[in-house]
């Protein structure tokens, strides 16, 4: 399992923009073929800064999102609300609580 992290930083002003944009896609974004799980965080003292948090079977799966037609489209409007260049990380997972 691939878990995707991706930080992102908007102007205050785009925040409810944002949103609207995760809102309407992020049921297509977990319909993608190896897409098991989606989260969005936003931080506590930076509320203009927000994370994404998925876990894809493998990183095929992930890259075979990121080259859709609905990816390239919802990048572009999110893309253009941005602050700050986004992060991005895909980590493996080695150890978690349930495994104590």
């Amino acid at each position: 399992m691939l878990i995707r992290i991706v930080k992102l930083t908007f102007k205050p002003e785009n925040i409810a923009s944002f949103e609207s944009i995760f809102e309407s896609s992020k049921h297509t974004i977990l319909g993608f073929s190896g897409c098991t799980f989606l989260e969005l965080y936003q931080d506590i003292k930076c509320p203009n800064v927000f994370f994404t948090y998925s876990h894809w079977e493998d990183e095929l799966y992930l890259e075979a999102y990121r080259n859709s037609n609905f990816f390239k489209d919802v990048w572009q409007n999110t893309k253009a609300l941005f602050s700050d260049k986004p992060e991005a990380w895909s980590v493996n997972k080695l150890q978690s609580s349930k495994d104590f």
